[in-house]
């Protein structure tokens, strides 16, 4: 099976780096990437964190489609519900018109942030506990494609997009909850199985396909599988790097928040952990992607096919930013 590589950014804090420095990070990867063949670099966006520091994807994402001339270039995702649907539709078809086939616009529907950030970003209104999701997506996918029902208030709004301005359209997704919705729709399913890989099953792409197809929008609907890898010289050496991101997902509902790890910190609490903890953080690590090149590209290979999927896309969070650039460049002398 011929795979494409792509690239989820969360945007993380190196703790070999200073805070302000993780944005232009993403930069200097994002070329590199490039340059090693992947096919997309999508941000993710996360609020009051001081892990992840990336609040605004469509701001970051226009640096580096500035600084990149053939990746497609997105986000993975906008948080939907934080905002106006026309606002996210004039933000991307501008992106667009500046980076005309290149732009790819992914949503989804968590809040990415505590829920005092979403009270601040609902601010001066109340936070709405109403799920409007799916009438925004629906608009946005209308605004975007200029085909709102005549009898909607905002029919006579329009996007300055055409097809070759138009944003890629995606939505995200980790247990299939919105599958068969971002197939109605017609969007591409980017499925993230480094957040729920419990939950992740080939059956949600099945449904989405089903959805798609049966909406009209043809019979080979977009879809991605978004993998946490880490990638390095030997297996042992990929454990060691990989505690930083195991460990900051088994402790990533703590408030304070804990800043990234480096191996040898993470070696230090392992040791004192209990044994439930350590059943955690082993049964974490084992759902990520983690190994030398040859482990990585086989793990990779058999997910693919089982999830019948020929794109990956691979989040990669590490303690360094050496570390996180050579795990790219690793998978991608295996895979492409």
């Amino acid at each position: 099976m011929a795979l494409r590589l792509s690239v989820i950014d969360q945007t993380p804090v190196h703790g070999d780096r200073p805070r302000l420095a993780a944005p232009q990070a993403s930069v200097e990867l994002a070329v590199a990437c490039e340059a090693f063949g992947y096919h997309r670099y999508w941000l993710a966006e996360h609020h009051d964190s001081i892990q992840f520091a990336g609040p605004a994807p469509e701001i970051l994402l226009a640096r580096i489609a500035s600084a990149t001339e053939r990746m497609r270039i997105g986000s993975g995702g906008v948080m939907l519900p934080h905002y106006s649907p026309f606002k996210v539709a004039e933000t991307f078809a501008l992106l667009g018109s500046l980076f005309p086939g290149r732009i790819d616009l992914g949503i989804g529907r968590a809040p990415g942030g505590s829920q005092l950030s979403s009270m601040a970003l609902a601010a001066p209104g109340l936070l709405d506990q109403h799920d409007h999701y799916p009438r925004q997506a629906s608009e946005l996918c209308g605004f975007l494609r200029g085909d709102l029902p005549a009898s909607h208030p905002f029919a006579h709004l329009h996007c300055a997009v055409d097809d070759s301005t138009r944003p890629e359209l995606w939505m995200l997704g980790s247990s299939g909850g919105s599958a068969g919705f971002a197939g109605q729709l017609g969007m591409g399913l980017a499925l993230a199985r480094f957040i729920d890989p419990q939950g992740c099953d080939p059956a949600i792409f099945h449904n989405h396909a089903q959805q798609f197809e049966a909406a009209g929008h043809g019979s080979r609907p977009p879809r991605l599988l978004a993998l946490a890898v880490i990638c390095a010289a030997s297996d042992e050496q990929a454990r060691d790097i990989a505690g930083s991101a195991a460990l900051r997902k088994v402790l990533s509902g703590q408030r304070p928040q804990l800043p990234l790890l480096s191996p040898g910190e993470v070696a230090e609490r392992y040791r004192g952990m209990s044994a439930a903890q350590r059943e955690a953080f082993d049964s974490t690590l084992g759902n990520m992607v983690v190994g030398s090149p040859a482990t990585c590209r086989q793990q990779i290979i058999d997910l693919a096919e089982r999830f019948g999927c020929e794109e990956i896309g691979i989040v990669t969070v590490t303690h360094g930013l050496a570390e996180r650039l050579e795990s790219y460049r690793l998978l991608a002398r295996a895979l492409l």
